[in-house]
């Protein structure tokens, strides 16, 4: 069977836009478009799918696809005159025809590598030379890793700052039913009060409105529990201390063009970033932040999210 198992399929969907298919063995399936360099499917074994993509998101450019996790960069929010969230999520990326391998764990074998580099549209805005090289790998047990690599190309001697994110939107039962364990007790901005300074309370994040914070100097691990499906989403990032929790609510899910009234109880958004802090980097030098999610029983919440799948680290 191994020999006949396509890893790594190109094709088109039906607006003509190029997408890759990652599969395993066992059945799981990753999704990827060249457009944004943005995952937006992610399926199990049983093929569920783990990602939450709108019903009404957009797949024709220039905008951008809600769902699925976009890439934030240059920037994350909105700040003077880049458009919000950065660029790297509406351009088009290029697909390494030959990536280079993997120095151990040979036993990844559906895996990409795109790359994004400055275009002269872009530098009116950001005036900055990059490459970024983004890695997405479906691991033999379904885990999805994603490894960014981005260095600075400029030639006149000059460093740039950029803020990050993985804009990860997952898919849950009810979120009413939902909880987010790891960032307890830890300080946060709150977007929806003009990024003033808290301190988390209670012993997990449960949902009964809108939330939009950032959590500062967050643990390597974070657990979204989907208790209705008995489901525990297990994230686990480096080079990203900060996290993103975000949920619309009704309000401002009637206010979105391109997300369904009623789909903000099937989502929620757990972000790995690099926000309060921006990352400088001098020309040469290059920066790397990866994420890791895995689906788990639930029965591996509460301290006990280290199944043998979820440890596995890779030096992609």
């Amino acid at each position: 069977m191994s020999q006949e198992m396509v890893y790594v399929e190109q094709c088109k969907d039906p607006n003509g836009l190029d997408k890759i298919i990652l599969r395993e063995i066992r059945g799981f399936s990753a999704q990827v478009y060249l457009y944004g360099g943005q995952v937006t499917s992610w399926k199990n074994e049983h093929g569920e799918e783990l990602l939450f993509v709108s019903s009404k998101a957009n797949f024709k450019p220039p905008k951008p696809i809600r769902g699925g996790i976009p890439i934030c960069f240059p920037q994350f929010s909105n700040h003077g005159s880049l458009e919000q969230h950065g660029f790297a999520r509406n351009r088009f990326w290029t697909l390494d025809p030959n990536p280079p391998p993997f120095s151990t764990n040979s036993h990844y074998r559906a895996f990409i590598d795109l790359i994004l580099k400055n275009s002269e549209e872009d530098t009116k805005t950001w005036p900055h030379r990059f490459e970024f090289r983004l890695r997405i790998t479906l691991g033999p047990g379904g885990d999805l890793m994603l490894t960014s690599r981005i260095r600075n190309t400029n030639t006149d001697g000059k460093s740039f700052t950029f803020t990050f994110a993985y804009h990860t939107y997952f898919s849950v039962t009810d979120i009413s039913e939902v909880r987010v364990e790891g960032l307890e007790t830890l300080d946060y901005l709150d977007n929806l009060k003009n990024r003033e300074r808290f301190t988390e309370q209670g012993d997990a994040i449960t949902f009964e409105s809108e939330m939009d914070k950032v959590y500062l100097g967050t643990p390597t691990k974070i657990a979204i529990i989907d208790h209705e499906r008995k489901r525990t989403y297990v994230l686990r990032k480096d080079g990203l201390p900060d996290a993103v929790v975000w949920n619309p609510w009704d309000k401002k899910s009637k206010a979105l063009p391109d997300f369904g009234d009623e789909e903000y109880k099937h989502m929620l958004c757990v972000q790995s970033a690099s926000i309060e802090k921006a990352i400088t980097l001098k020309p040469g030098e290059e920066w790397k932040g990866r994420q890791e999610i895995s689906a788990v029983a639930s029965s591996y919440c509460s301290g006990q999210l280290d199944p043998q799948q979820v440890a596995m680290e890779t030096n992609a």
